[in-house]
């Protein structure tokens, strides 16, 4: 999930900055449920090196990763690994899949592991640093002031799971990221060739709302405000509409852990956001990524102060129109597929949208993968 959840920005929302953001402690989600009951909170040990049964019950383990320090102390991220009992077979039954979440956002989508069990792929998901499973009371949450920050933690998950630098395997590699995971995990794949074997992108946050002049508009601001003021609280401009589109309460299908994914979003801080503009201008130049890539996006977006119904059926985070030009940016093999009625998550969109838009990624897969 994006900052930018209901319209686009503009620069007087972004020219009062705030006061710094308090510091949230973690806690666990709760598994997509038909009601919604009080979310139970697991915070797992810093200090864990193994594998240990997760948050989100029978069938998925976790492992933290300790990573380097920063300013604000010990930062560990969490990779989790779908374990079904039964063995694994398909025609993806040589992949491993490594998803990686978006804004105030972390890896609770159990439906999604599934369906990349049910090809016969090995399915795992990564808490970057600072969200979900990894978040610690002492910490920022979300922040970095530059995305390659977060090769510590792809690097660290891909050693778990047989994948590190060094590390030799005869099983083929997919990425799959969601919004800003999508734009981190192209910008990963960009600069490190060879190590994937496709880039699986669910509404990747490739531009910033209000196409590329808003973004040079706004850059050389957040740049000076990150350099001075770097975690000071930029205003929120989250109404909750795309959570009102998912929750259980509101009539949604989906109940997660609040603390970790709040129905307004993280606050933003301008060293963060001057890092994800730096992402989109580096994709506006135009990437080089090797490996085939396949993007989903909405049919359509609903940006905008007000709700509306169309928003159940619509991406209320990001401008479609300009993520699917931007998409071809990426590299000479890129799939565009628009999936009528989806949300900003495609996973988290209606049964028969999902059913869909998972019958086009099998489809490509089989084409490039299987």
């Amino acid at each position: 999930m994006t900052l930018l959840d209901t319209q686009p920005i503009s620069l007087p929302d972004l020219v009062d900055l705030g006061r710094a953001p308090t510091p949230r402690s973690g806690g666990a989600p709760v598994r997509p449920a038909p009601a919604a009951p009080a979310p139970t909170r697991v915070a797992p040990s810093p200090a864990a090196a193994g594998w240990e049964p997760d948050i989100l019950g029978r069938g998925f383990e976790q492992r933290t990763l300790r990573l380097p320090d920063d300013d604000e102390g010990a930062v560990v991220a969490t990779v989790v690994r779908h374990a079904p009992r039964t063995p694994l077979t398909g025609p993806a039954d040589d992949v491993d899949v490594l998803y990686v979440h978006g804004w105030s956002d972390y890896f609770f989508q159990t439906h999604l592991a599934e369906y990349w069990a049910g090809l016969g792929a090995r399915f795992h998901a990564l808490d970057l640093r600072k969200y979900g499973r990894s978040l610690r009371s002492w910490q920022t949450p979300g922040f970095v002031a530059d995305l390659g920050t977060y090769d510590e933690d792809l690097e660290a998950a891909l050693e778990a799971i047989g994948h590190g630098r060094t590390q030799r395997s005869d099983r083929r590699l997919v990425l799959m990221g969601h919004s800003t995971g999508g734009l981190t995990l192209s910008l990963w794949a960009d600069r490190h060739p060879g190590r994937v074997a496709a880039l699986v992108l669910n509404s990747p946050w490739l531009e910033f709302q209000g196409d590329s002049l808003g973004r040079l508009a706004i850059a050389p601001m957040m740049a000076l405000s990150a350099r001075f003021r770097p975690q000071d609280e930029l205003p929120r401009i989250d109404l909750g509409y795309y959570a009102r589109t998912l929750l259980v309460d509101y009539g949604g299908e989906w109940d997660y852990d609040r603390v970790w994914r709040p129905e307004h979003g993280f606050p933003a801080t301008p060293a963060w956001l001057a890092a994800i503009l730096a992402g989109h201008s580096a994709v506006a130049r135009g990437l080089e990524i090797q490996a085939p890539v396949f993007v989903w996006l909405a049919k359509r977006s609903a940006l905008g102060p007000f709700w509306h119904e169309r928003m159940r059926t619509s991406d209320v985070a990001l401008d479609v129109e300009e993520v699917a030009q931007r998409a071809l940016k990426l590299g000479p093999a890129v799939t565009v597929v628009r999936v009528p009625d989806a949300v900003h998550d495609i996973t988290l969109s209606a049964p028969g949208v999902r059913a869909r838009a998972e019958a086009e990624l099998s489809r490509w897969l089989r084409g490039y993968v299987c």
